[in-house]
């Protein structure tokens, strides 16, 4: 799968502090995987009515992408492009993260604070747009790679894709992946199969059940935050005609989560929710 994949993480901003604390998390990551950095401001009617009230033309919204900019570069000796369109967020950040290449996209969810108001259905909209898988981080500061990571397992639809960036994900940061699943034989035989290439790619990794099936999501929390997570990674599902994705309260709730653990959103591609392993 590393062969397939450009060295390049896009982070889109409104220069809000959480979307800068999602540059630094990106550029960290960036900095452990020799990767290269692109920061993203899409110029919308947000955009343009905050310069109009700042009395400030476009180019302050360059300066203020090549300030970050130095600052990463300065701290963490990165090479960073950086890439202000006119546009709106819901089409030009995809469209942009398809024509950098770009492997792995950074999110910064927040309040309604921040031109662009990154959270709720806006957040939604971007993630399920995205053609590479997402990162959501909130407020919480995060230094170090991710070496624990939780993966639920709620059933077998899906399963290769998201074992696929698992397996990427746990080699690039020497991680654990720590399954965790809903009880019942699916859940049980997708996770044989999973353990089978966790073992065949040499990924370290513990298999854990729920105690019981409701109130999954409020379980998936508890067991991360008392095995100290860094990461949950999960799918999201895609919608009859699989032209689109979508989020339901499972996604959301841990999108969203009050421990404000970085979510790993996967969008799964039509042939690989119908199980073909295109790797």
């Amino acid at each position: 799968m590393e062969s397939m994949l450009k060295k390049v993480i896009i982070v889109p901003t409104d220069f809000s502090e959480v979307c800068n604390n999602a540059v630094q998390q990106a550029a960290g990551a960036a900095k452990l995987l020799q990767y290269k950095l692109v920061l993203l401001h899409v110029i919308d009617k947000n955009t343009k009515a905050f310069l109009k009230s700042q009395g400030q033309g476009p180019e302050h919204i360059d300066k203020q992408l090549e300030d970050i900019a130095a600052g990463v570069i300065n701290d963490y000796g990165i090479d960073v492009e950086t890439i202000a369109r006119e546009g709106d967020i819901f089409t030009t950040i995809s469209q942009v993260a398809g024509e950098v290449d770009a492997s792995i996209m950074y999110l910064g969810t927040h309040g309604k604070v921040g031109m662009q108001k990154l959270t709720g259905s806006y957040a939604h909209k971007v993630v399920t747009s995205s053609p590479v898988p997402v990162i959501v981080v909130q407020k919480r500061k995060f230094e170090g790679p991710y070496r624990r990571i939780v993966f639920p397992i709620t059933g077998d639809a899906g399963i290769w894709e998201k074992t696929e960036w698992a397996t990427h994900i746990a080699r690039q940061f020497k991680a654990n992946i720590m399954i965790y699943r809903l009880p019942g034989e699916e859940t049980k035989h997708a996770v044989e199969g999973i353990a089978k290439h966790f073992d065949k790619n040499d990924i370290h990794y513990t298999v854990n059940e729920s105690p019981k099936a409701s109130g999954f999501t409020a379980k998936v929390l508890e067991f991360a935050t008392s095995n100290n997570a860094d990461m949950i990674l999960i799918m999201t599902n895609p919608d009859k005609g699989f032209t689109s994705f979508i989020l339901g309260s499972y996604d959301e709730e841990l999108m969203f989560n009050t421990p404000q653990i970085p979510v790993m959103l996967v969008n799964p591609r039509d042939y690989n929710w119908k199980k073909i392993v295109p790797y």
